[in-house]
């Protein structure tokens, strides 16, 4: 399962031969969609039902690995895609069981698909982003290969970058596990709250887009940068997917979900598009500027993390080093500078703070109780940073 644009590469095509030569029967499917959606997904389930696979190989960005999670789901436990989405969009009913092998083959440094429980997508009527989330959906093996991601191109390698760098930061801030409502296993939520275990990959993870993710944007050959970032996208996956995200990532939800007419540079779509990393960090630094009363030695820690120098801060003066270090990445990047650049004004805030309410999933991970008044504040700093 993979996207036309990366079959020009050849790679989807070697990595048929690959299994064919061991033995195994492959067929490709090259329809993926930038940022999944009921229809693509739709389109994804029929080419699959009654094909009968055994298993399924994703190639490619997150949008390829989620599209195989939910190809599998819905043609081994075939069901309407919105039974299995979470509440309040879809029914958010529970995975009846094991799922089919998925070998997930990432060809980008960014979602940590390979590692996650989680598939997104877009449902069209509604304009808004959701996602399915349960443990049977994390792939049976991720096969991550920095040499796959040499060929992405420099906007598609600041932007997959930045997600891993939320999914990092918002995973080291979240909700501690200890303060999370007590559930049976069996209904426990995918995401717990930060803890010891998610606390070493996240760290790490924030270390390494500090030091490589400016190096892979600037020269796409450099393979210690590609090796660096294609680890930290595993291993914040590995955290968030314990963890989990909050702010940022609800937010982004209907960032994405209720796009103008931005047309991302380096994607090729085919209509406007927020990519999925640059809608999360677009909001970031004045979510965690929010976030930063209820854990400020945590923020400041992620910030010296990131590189920025916390010397000599005390921890009242302490809420602006993590936004500021944010910035100016994202500057660096040449990043849209918050979400007026996306073609978003202060006339879309109720809509956008509507779409990110109906992710209460995410919402509640917060370490900071956060509410409509709440997010209004979050997305007015959030229009414009510099």
């Amino acid at each position: 399962i993979t996207d036309r644009n990366l079959m020009k590469t050849g790679l989807p095509d070697r990595v048929r031969k690959l299994a064919v030569d061991g033995g195994v029967q492959a067929e490709i499917y090259d329809g993926v969609h930038i940022e999944p959606t009921d229809a693509s997904l739709a389109e994804a389930v029929s080419f699959a039902q009654g094909r009968n696979f055994d298993g399924f190989i994703s190639v490619g960005g997150g949008s390829s690995i989620d599209t195989a999670k939910v190809v599998n789901l819905l043609t081994t436990y075939p069901a309407p895609l919105l039974d299995y989405v979470n509440r309040p969009i879809g029914k958010g009913l529970p995975v009846p069981g094991p799922l089919k092998p998925h070998i997930a083959v990432p060809t980008t440094a960014g979602t940590g698909s390979e590692t996650t429980a989680v598939a997104v997508l877009d449902i069209l009527a509604l304009k808004v982003k959701t996602g399915i989330s349960h443990r049977y959906l994390r792939p049976s093996l991720g096969i991550i290969d920095p040499l796959n991601t040499l060929t992405c191109p420099p906007m598609v390698t600041a932007a997959t970058g930045l997600d891993v760098l939320t999914h990092a930061v918002e995973s080291y801030t979240t909700r501690p596990y200890h303060a999370r409502p007590k559930h049976n296993p069996a209904e426990r939520p995918a995401y717990i709250g930060a803890n010891p275990l998610s606390d070493i990959w996240c760290e790490k993870a924030i270390e390494y887009v500090g030091r490589y993710l400016r190096r892979a944007v600037m020269n796409g050959l450099d393979l210690e940068a590609r090796m660096y970032m294609a680890l930290a996208a595993t291993i914040a996956g590995i955290g968030f997917g314990n963890a989990g995200v909050h702010i940022p990532h609800a937010v982004a939800y209907p960032v994405a979900g209720m796009v103008r007419n931005y047309w991302p540079p380096d994607y090729h779509a085919e209509e406007p598009l927020v990519p999925h990393g640059i809608s999360v960090v677009v909001t970031a630094p004045a979510a965690f500027r929010f976030t930063y009363p209820a854990a400020p030695e945590r923020h400041l820690k992620a910030a010296a993390l990131l590189g920025a120098n916390v010397s000599g801060v005390a921890v009242p003066e302490g809420a602006e080093v993590l936004p500021r270090a944010l910035v100016g990445l994202m500057r660096d990047l040449g990043v849209p500078n918050g979400l007026s650049a996306l073609g978003y004004g202060e006339g879309d805030i109720p809509a956008l703070v509507e779409g990110a309410l109906k992710q209460q999933r995410l919402l509640v991970n917060s370490p900071r109780a956060v509410g409509a008044e709440e997010l209004k504040g979050i997305l007015l700093e959030a229009m414009a940073y510099w």
